[in-house]
């Protein structure tokens, strides 16, 4: 069944709305620098090990009676480490990595126009990349 011209001006409309709002996100990243896992990893280790000391602060607060200060020590010195595993769980890669598979691939792209992008169908090529492929086809079916 066939859209009706209201119809079709208002997913005209919906898609140009959508096109300049996803070109505001994309322009808006600040680095689009990738998380690094390795951080993610051991940021976790810390905001567990800080858990640990934090908890163990506490139980040491309420047991030892009149040397209660060392408990806050503790519970503080784990509060510490659990700030600095999420802010160095969440800091980006200071140098981006491109695979070696993708390396001949991307100089090409770089120096090519804009509109004239390789496809590639490569099997390593990652899940998002055979989506923005996708959504480019249907984008400029001319290509």
């Amino acid at each position: 069944m066939p859209l009706s011209e209201q119809e079709q001006r208002m997913l005209d409309e919906m898609e140009r709305n959508l096109l300049r709002t996803d070109a505001d996100v994309v322009s808006a990243t600040p680095t689009g620098a990738p998380l690094n896992y390795r951080n993610l990893v051991l940021g976790a280790v810390f905001v567990i090990v800080g858990l640990g000391a934090m908890v163990a602060g506490v139980a040491m607060f309420q047991s030892l009676g009149s040397s209660q200060f060392i408990g806050i020590i503790v519970g503080l010195v784990g509060f510490g480490l659990m700030f600095f595993g999420v802010v160095y769980a969440v800091r980006p890669s200071k140098k981006t990595e491109i695979p070696s598979h993708l390396e001949d691939s991307f100089a090409s792209s770089a120096s090519a126009p804009r509109g004239s992008t390789q496809r590639t169908t490569n099997k390593q090529s990652g899940f998002m990349d055979r989506i923005n492929d996708r959504w480019d086809r249907r984008q400029n079916p001319e290509d």
